[in-house]
């Protein structure tokens, strides 16, 4: 088995190629999450500086997000990092279940509801959940969403749907 440059045994890494496969994942994603965005919001207006249109605020957040990870991509070329690690389900599977709890119950209950259901759901994501610490993030969280989109912004969110 080689040995490296610290003594240590194992695969000599070199200068060349992904040192960071993480990282070269990871940037890899955000670049195509970036075009993605590119691609479906191809169709809303820019408009101008003065006078910003809808596709404004989303076209600029993808070109930063894809900018993003092609400099994380670069960098995985340039320094040692972590190596890809297995994946599991668990996560992405109660995240992307809030995402929908939270689209299926907006309209029906209202944000005052939805919104600390949604944020709850999303905790069975991790093993380490403090629930009480969860949900009083969860109620302060959603009082800050209602002042800011209802009552700041003027939004036409529900609060309380069943009312």
């Amino acid at each position: 088995m080689p040995v490296g440059e610290d003594g240590a045994m194992g695969a000599k890494r070199s200068g060349v190629g992904i040192r960071a496969p993480q990282d070269a994942l990871a940037g890899t994603f955000l670049i195509a999450v970036g075009i993605l965005a590119l691609v479906l919001g191809a169709d809303l207006p820019m408009g101008t500086l003065r006078s910003m249109g809808a596709g404004m605020l989303p076209k600029s957040l993808a070109v930063m997000v894809a900018g993003a990870g092609v400099l994380l991509l670069i960098s995985s070329f340039m320094a040692d990092g972590a190596g890809l690690e297995r994946w599991h389900l668990r996560g992405p599977i109660f995240i992307l279940g809030s995402v929908a709890v939270f689209a299926l119950t907006i309209r029906t209950l209202g944000l005052a509801f939805a919104g600390p259901l949604a944020m709850l759901v999303s905790c069975f994501a991790a093993d380490d959940v403090r629930w009480k610490e969860a949900i009083i993030f969860a109620v302060a969280m959603t009082a800050f969403c209602i002042i800011l989109f209802k009552v700041l912004l003027g939004l036409p969110i529900p609060v309380i749907a069943f009312l």
